[in-house]
């Protein structure tokens, strides 16, 4: 057993990889007043507004880092699918990303709800949402990653979906917050150790 220093402006995850062989049975659809709305070419700009506002609490960077040509090549190309999640009012609250990329195989990329909308029972129906959309003709496997940043719930819950855990690894990466793509106080559950106000 080892311990292994983490230079403060980097950050350490374990990431837990899993995946679905089998398309899920049909069942009810849980109740939401949200909807999903298809994102065929979605502005960089607006993409990441969203991106941010769901992931920021939990440190997802990696869309931010992207200047604009490299992020849009990956949201307009056609085999990549981007739903967002509307409220009553039309503001965007979540959102699905599907990439089927790779042949015969869908990863959901991208799954998440703004932190005010945690545990009210939308992330089910969005998932069923997801599924549905996920499992084509030709699919044979779906997988999805999450990490010990993400918000305490999401490996269970991505279990109690039907998503099996196949793999960990390790994960080191710059802090998102060092870089100046999310405020000190984006991950308020992971210590900034990078910036002036460290004591």
């Amino acid at each position: 057993m080892a311990l292994i220093d983490v230079p403060p402006e980097q950050l350490a995850t374990v990431v837990t990889t899993l995946e679905m062989r089998d398309r899920p049975p049909l069942r009810p659809l849980p109740a939401s007043p949200l909807r999903l709305v298809a994102w065929r070419t979605p502005e960089p700009a607006r993409y990441r507004l969203l991106f941010e506002r769901i992931g920021g609490p939990w440190l997802w960077y990696s869309r931010l880092a992207m200047d604009d040509d490299a992020l849009t090549r990956i949201i307009h190309d056609p085999a990549v699918v981007i739903h967002a999640a509307v409220d009553r009012a039309g503001i965007e609250v979540g959102m699905v990303e599907l990439d089927f990329r790779a042949a015969g195989v869908c990863e959901l990329s991208y799954f998440g709800l703004v932190p005010e909308l945690a545990g009210q029972g939308h992330g089910r129906w969005m998932m069923a949402e997801a599924l549905a959309r996920a499992w084509r003709p030709g699919i044979a496997k779906l997988w999805v990653h999450t990490c010990t940043l993400d918000h305490p719930s999401a490996l269970n819950f991505y279990r109690a979906q039907g998503f099996v855990a196949v793999k960990r690894t390790l994960e080191t990466f710059p802090d998102p917050r060092a870089l100046g793509l999310l405020p000190e106080s984006a991950g308020a559950h992971v210590p900034y150790l990078a910036g002036p106000s460290r004591r």
